[in-house]
């Protein structure tokens, strides 16, 4: 049998939805390159991701980012261990540009390729940053298209114990965001007027799912908040967007903080992470970590760069499936409702 390299060197790519990214991976947790062109500017004069546009964006930039990070990370084709690739969830054409371009790579360089899944992603950022984290963990994510309360029981290794039922929870930021006015992404335009308001002001509902302690529902909850700008606007009364952003966003906060905090209590875990894109609002991320605090549990969370679809999070986690002989053929499809969990 040949000996192994001591170093996993992985070119990474993720292209599951608007960020065209590329990433080189040493031992899946030395970020020698992290590349990322965002089309958020493109999308933003519509109001939302357009899909079509997304993926003719991603066949425009992909090579130039790969390139850029191979130049960055100061490596050629001949360093490379495997190619690692986001194959799902996310927007079906906007994968197939990444994935095609993955097996290309692989079948012309005759390196092995590693389908990785996005969330599997998400939670592998932790461990870029956190060189000292290692499962057992639970793990909450939080984006625009998923809410799950993990438990990381290994590397590769999952048990969902909720998610959303409808609504994400970035999803409802971005749709209450552009009820208010404030436009796209509503993210990070929420958490800056937040800031301003009180988030006493506005008694909005926290969601609960009645047969899931741990699933997320947060369709109720937007609707509450365009059922009170509605009644604004019919009784002639002032909007105070900041109290209304603000009163959202706790709403928001406290089930994501409630749920969490219960499961650790249930599953007697000492280490809690976060991950995703609304993982960076520092509202969320704050009284988590407060909360964490109080019950003696140790806090992890990336930073920003890494919380938003990036690549290197595609690497680390390919860096895991690598070792434990996880491998796609030249077969290997875009599948863009795929389950946490699924194997190939």
């Amino acid at each position: 049998m040949e000996q192994r390299k001591k170093d996993i060197t992985i070119l990474a790519i993720e292209s599951s939805c608007d960020e065209t990214a590329a990433a080189v991976v040493v031992n899946g947790r030395e970020v020698k390159s992290n590349v990322i062109s965002s089309q958020i500017d493109l999308h933003t004069l519509y109001g939302g991701v357009v899909p079509e546009i997304a993926s003719r964006k991603h066949i425009e930039k992909i090579d130039q980012v790969i390139a850029e990070a191979m130049e960055e990370a100061k490596v050629t084709w001949d360093d490379l261990d495997a190619i690692g690739v986001t194959y799902g969830p996310g927007l079906v054409g906007a994968l197939l540009v990444g994935v095609a371009e993955a097996k290309a790579i692989s079948y012309a360089r005759k390196l092995p390729l590693i389908p990785v899944h996005h969330i599997e992603g998400h939670i592998s950022a932790n461990y870029i940053e956190n060189k000292e984290l290692e499962p057992p963990f639970l793990c909450l994510v939080v984006s625009g298209g998923h809410t799950h309360l993990v438990k990381v029981t290994d590397y590769g290794k999952y048990e969902i114990l909720g998610r959303t039922r409808d609504d994400a929870a970035g999803e409802a930021f971005d749709k209450v965001a552009r009820a208010i006015g404030l436009g796209y992404p509503g993210g990070p335009k929420i958490e800056k007027v937040a800031k301003e308001g009180n988030p006493q002001a506005i008694a909005f509902p926290r969601g609960k799912v009645g047969d899931g302690v741990y699933d997320f529902s947060f369709s109720g909850l937007k609707s509450a908040v365009l059922n009170y700008l509605n009644g604004c606007k019919m009784k002639g009364e002032t909007i105070v967007e900041a109290d209304v952003a603000a009163s959202f966003q706790k709403a928001v906060t406290d089930v994501l903080v409630g749920h969490a905090m219960d499961a650790l209590d249930e599953y007697h875990m000492d280490k809690f992470a976060i991950a995703g894109g609304v993982a960076s609002n520092g509202t969320i991320r704050q009284a988590m970590e407060e909360a964490c605090r109080e019950k003696g549990v140790k806090f992890y969370h990336p930073s920003p760069i890494l919380c938003t679809d990036n690549a290197a999070m595609i690497g680390a986690a390919a860096y895991y499936d690598f070792l434990a002989g996880k491998r796609a053929g030249l077969d290997l499809n875009a599948i863009p409702n795929l389950k946490l969990g699924d194997t190939l």
